[in-house]
């Protein structure tokens, strides 16, 4: 006996407001965890026992800011409501590395249109599909010299103007958004998107983890579920798991 029908996935209703309140959960987490920060004397090499969990919690928390962007950029971050969306996606971009969310929404959506070819963004150099060839490919791709240098002010400003130490600015704010790119592109692209003995179900060129859904969400909120994110992107992160099943459900996945 099958696995039981499950229902299509469809966008959430116009006005939905669950992906703006887990959007201010994120980004109240992310700047909470940024506390550690305001301490009177500044974290030494000693610290880094407590400090490494704050650092994998910052880098999760890192992600899912990203994934908030990248839900903008879909429309179903607010859907109904696209000033508000379109905000909330600049907002999530700027922070997570001073990008630009228009022109992150353009290639997001060239990579939607052509999926791991040479069209696409997101992919290698074409001869290069190792995955540290790839990332420093895909780095090179989306950094601009205008983010570096607005980051290098951040880290001065808070250096100079507010007193912070070198190695609080390191950990707590470089590291995790550094780490955080790699997760997503190894849960994001590379694995999804690699081409590897079992080939792709379909002209998406996608393939989806297959990770249970506690596993899913800590390693890249849901985003593992990647041919069900390319089969149906009107659903959120939060709804990966639910379009996953159907997929599934229908030997699709």
């Amino acid at each position: 006996m099958g696995p039981a029908p499950t229902a299509a996935p469809c966008p959430p209703p116009p006005g939905a407001l669950q992906g703006v309140a887990l959007c201010a959960l994120l980004l109240a987490g992310w700047a909470l965890s940024l506390a550690p920060l305001l301490r009177e004397e500044a974290l030494q090499l000693a610290d880094l026992g407590w400090a490494l969990p704050l650092v994998t919690l910052r880098t999760w928390l890192c992600t899912g800011v990203f994934i908030c962007a990248h839900d903008a950029m879909h429309g179903v971050l607010a859907p109904g409501r696209p000033r508000l969306n379109d905000a909330l996606g600049a907002i999530c971009a700027g922070l997570y590395a001073a990008f630009s969310f228009r022109a992150l929404r353009a290639a997001h959506h060239l990579h939607h249109a052509a999926p791991a070819s040479s069209a696409d963004p997101d992919w290698h150099d074409g001869a290069h599909p190792g995955p540290v060839r790839w990332f420093l490919a895909f780095q090179r791709r989306y950094l601009r010299w205008w983010q570096v240098a607005i980051i290098a002010v951040v880290f001065n400003i808070g250096q100079l103007g507010f007193g912070l130490g070198a190695l609080d600015l390191w950990l707590l704010v470089a590291a995790p958004a550094l780490l955080s790119s790699v997760q997503l592109f190894i849960f994001g692209t590379y694995l999804p998107h690699h081409e590897g003995p079992r080939p792709f179900a379909d002209q998406h060129r996608a393939r989806s983890s297959g990770a249970p859904t506690w596993w899913s969400l800590l390693s890249c909120f849901h985003f593992g579920y990647h041919l069900a994110h390319h089969r149906f992107p009107f659903v959120p992160w939060w709804g990966l798991p639910a379009a996953e099943r159907h997929l599934r459900a229908q030997g699709l996945s």
